[in-house]
């Protein structure tokens, strides 16, 4: 990405993008806008395995939504070139969707433009609460970890240095806001969750724009999730904090499989299916590491017609952890962060797991089976 100039006409422009991203990213967020505008179409794609043999319950295809974000490397090494998945559901193909915010893949599930998808707690969580518990379930964790805060140590040596300044989150009420809103309460500061505004200031910014900004010197930190975290150490940045020190045994969920309700009762097998590609893709990952962050640098580069270099990759591969379980109990408190500070009200929770198909595939596999925290479907 090319060096913002420090003369004053071109870091008004640096201002008046991270003003764009701050204002119309919220918008995103409370409105649910329109998926068309915020993902792509991947059914066509060359790198896509081919589906071969028997349809699953005669089903033709099967439509699942990522990001394309290190923190979703599931879905990128298993819908990749590797084609975990795809192998497993045969003649039913995969058509994906690559999306860029989690209230559009949530509108594209509830639409019925996907059926599966990779997503973070918090908009799964808005999701099942908003549709009063029937738009979706999740079915199985997918990663844990690759968030940090990192800041300017030249502005930010300590965390007690945070008053004050500028810090950038993606997006108003993701993951990561939340995560920010909810630290910086139990450290007394005081900020208006909905305008970011307070004792820190809260810049929502989109993770393409947030290193731009951190260069220029816009904001002065960030909470951001893999790979985004590393590009700003790239850029000189210091991790002050790594999430998962706030965390019990430093884990906690990042990325969920979700599935539209209607879909999973109506084809339960197909879930099955791509809930095994997703385990053997997990496993596939830890014995050959290497070769993963290889498959997720090639989708990275075919998504954003750049491939990470070395020294961004490697450290954010390594700060994630992929799983199968979905840490349900983590999802619980990060729904009560996200009450604490006034981002959601009466959270609905109950019900918001069916993690059964998972724990079939799990025994099957000879893998112990994984806890729902008492929030599992009846």
């Amino acid at each position: 990405m090319p060096a913002i100039s420090s003369s004053r006409s071109t870091r008004n422009t640096a201002r008046q993008r991270l003003a764009v991203a701050a204002i119309t990213l919220p918008m995103l967020a409370l409105t649910a806008c329109g998926y068309g505008s915020n993902a792509e179409d991947k059914g066509g794609d060359k790198a896509s395995p081919v589906a071969q043999g028997k349809a699953i319950d005669g089903l033709s295809e099967v439509k699942i939504g990522y990001f394309a974000n290190v923190t979703h490397g599931t879905a990128l090494v298993g819908l990749g070139e590797n084609g975990l998945i795809q192998k497993e559901l045969g003649g039913t193909k995969v058509k994906s969707q690559v999306f860029n915010a989690g209230p559009a893949e949530i509108e594209a599930l509830n639409s019925g433009a996907i059926d599966i998808g990779w997503i973070g707690p918090s908009p799964a969580i808005n999701g099942y609460t908003k549709s009063q518990g029937k738009s979706l379930r999740i079915v199985s964790g997918s990663a844990s970890g690759g968030v940090s805060l990192v800041v300017n140590p030249k502005k930010i040596k300590s965390l007690d240095d945070l008053k004050g300044k500028t810090i950038a989150t993606p997006q108003l009420g993701n993951t990561q806001d939340v995560a920010l809103l909810n630290y910086l309460a139990e450290k007394g500061h005081k900020v208006d969750a909905t305008s970011g505004k307070g004792d820190v200031n809260i810049a929502r910014t989109d993770n393409k724009v947030t290193p731009i900004a951190f260069k220029s010197g816009d904001i002065d930190g960030a909470w951001v999730p893999e790979p985004t975290a590393s590009k700003l150490v790239a850029e000189g940045g210091k991790v002050l904090l790594d999430e998962k020190e706030l965390w019990d045994d430093g884990k906690f969920v990042i990325t969920n499989i979700i599935v539209r309700q209607e879909f999973l009762e109506k084809h339960p097998k197909v879930v099955e299916a791509v809930l095994r590609g997703s385990v053997n893709t997990n496993v596939w990952i830890s014995k050959n590491p290497d070769e993963a962050k290889k498959a997720i640098n090639a989708v990275l580069k075919e998504e954003t017609g750049k491939p990470l270099p070395a020294d961004i990759l490697d450290p954010a591969f390594k700060n994630v952890e992929f799983l199968d379980d979905p840490l349900a109990s983590t999802l619980r408190d990060e729904a009560q962060h996200a009450v604490k500070a006034g981002l959601l009200k009466d959270p609905l929770l109950d019900g918001i797991y069916d993690l059964r198909p998972l724990n079939k595939v799990l025994s099957a596999a000879g893998k112990p089976s994984v806890d729902d925290a008492g929030l599992g479907a009846k």
